[in-house]
């Protein structure tokens, strides 16, 4: 069933938390190799849903901030004690939080989800700190045009998500000119790190298959 990205996520709220994603362990494992110690820095990671992110950062010693425009992600945030003070419900391309504000400003698979994507990555880099990061992941492309699908069960139905493929293509071409410097661009596919997660799933067999195509996609431009 094909249903809008706030929608969806507002259904898969109540399961999010409970099965453990390749996608998002792949990701965490990726990014966080790039991005080395948080300690010490204003995080804000937007589209942070249940705060997966957010966890990371504070354990790591960042002084968190979430944001996210499904309530329903956002209540089930709330679980966790440590970041429940940090949520913020708001849209991406209305970010209430002042200029400058953000060391690392964070984007994790969210971004294809967005109807506004050129106005949220422009609070994005409002909201940075100048020589501060703005860090963007989400699906790779070479994933999507393989046919991968953004979707999720619930109840016995099965759930694909609305979005927009060609996110960080557009968001390359647009951002060359707003003076931010691209640090560095990864992709990544799965690896044994993943592999359990696979197997746990009952899906140790479609393992050796995608493993051999990249993934996500990451980037992390420098403010200037």
């Amino acid at each position: 069933m094909l249903v809008p990205a706030l929608e969806g996520h507002r259904i898969w709220s109540a399961t999010y938390d409970a099965s453990p994603n390749a996608l998002l362990a792949l990701d965490r494992r990726t990014i966080s190799e790039r991005l080395g110690s948080l300690r010490g820095l204003r995080v804000i990671d937007i589209g942070c849903g249940t705060g997966r992110w957010l966890v990371h950062a504070q354990e790591q010693g960042a002084d968190v901030f979430g944001v996210d425009a499904c309530e329903e992600m956002l209540r089930a945030a709330l679980r966790k004690p440590a970041i429940a003070p940090r949520l913020i419900l708001a849209e991406a391309c209305r970010l209430p939080v002042r200029d400058a504000s953000a060391d690392l400003t964070l984007c994790s698979f969210a971004l294809s989800y967005f109807p506004d994507l050129i106005p949220a990555f422009h609070e994005m880099n409002r909201i940075t700190r100048p020589g501060g990061r703005v860090v963007v992941s989400d699906l790779h492309p070479d994933a999507v045009h393989a046919g991968w699908r953004r979707t999720f069960r619930s109840d016995g139905t099965v759930y694909e998500l609305t979005h927009h493929n060609d996110s960080i293509c557009r968001l390359k071409s647009a951002v060359a000119q707003w003076g931010l410097y691209l640090d560095w661009e990864i992709s990544a596919g799965f690896g044994e790190p993943e592999r359990e997660i696979f197997h746990r799933a009952g899906k140790q067999d479609l393992f050796k298959a995608v493993s051999q195509i990249p993934a996500i996609k990451a980037l992390s431009w420098i403010r200037q």
